[in-house]
């Protein structure tokens, strides 16, 4: 800028904007500087704080009010946590249960059925009163929260403990049936 003959600040000076030191603020604009050395916080901006932080989350609910995309997208997310929860669960039953058979067959039930669950109890108790506007910010919350706990946590896991339950106890009792079977051979 030096090179074309004007000096370094005279742009801003043109525009109106003109920098401010510690303790000076322009007239005509009005906004919050932050120099070094001085502490940020005050009591005017704990006041004001509070209902900026409301104000924004009611902002960000008429958004997701009007925008579909992003609901589609946490369905999703939250059917796939469930999946993943599943996953994990029947790992871990099977490792429990000491269960060596039908593994595809459980793995299968165990992360799809809890993502179908998920996706259809979020679409109905939370998406869809989001949509209409039946719905307060504290029950979305809630809704989610309980959605999430319930298809995503408690079903995978009752359904994994069901499944390899029921393949261990069948496998218990082919074993207990094949041993009897062997002691009435020795004895004859």
């Amino acid at each position: 800028m030096a090179a074309l003959g004007r000096a370094a600040g005279a742009e801003r000076e043109d525009a109106g904007v003109v920098p401010a030191r510690a303790g000076e603020a322009s007239k005509d604009i009005s906004m919050a500087t932050y120099t070094p050395g001085q502490p940020s916080l005050s009591l005017e901006d704990a006041k004001f704080r509070r209902p900026m932080v409301i104000e924004i989350i009611e902002k960000k609910f008429e958004y997701l009010r009007r925008e579909k995309t992003l609901n589609i997208y946490g369905t999703v997310f939250f059917g796939t946590a469930a999946s993943f929860s599943g996953l994990l669960a029947n790992l871990i039953f099977r490792h429990c249960f000491k269960v060596k058979h039908d593994a595809l067959k459980t793995y299968a039930s165990v992360t799809t059925l809890p993502f179908l669950s998920t996706v259809v109890a979020y679409k109905f108790l939370v998406t869809d009163a989001l949509y209409l506007g039946n719905i307060s910010q504290e029950n979305c919350v809630l809704r989610s929260t309980l959605v999430g706990i319930v298809c995503g946590f408690l079903y995978p896991c009752g359904l994994a403990f069901s499944k390899n339950g029921h393949l261990a106890v069948k496998t218990f009792e082919i074993i207990v049936a094949e041993e009897q079977k062997g002691k009435k051979n020795e004895e004859k």
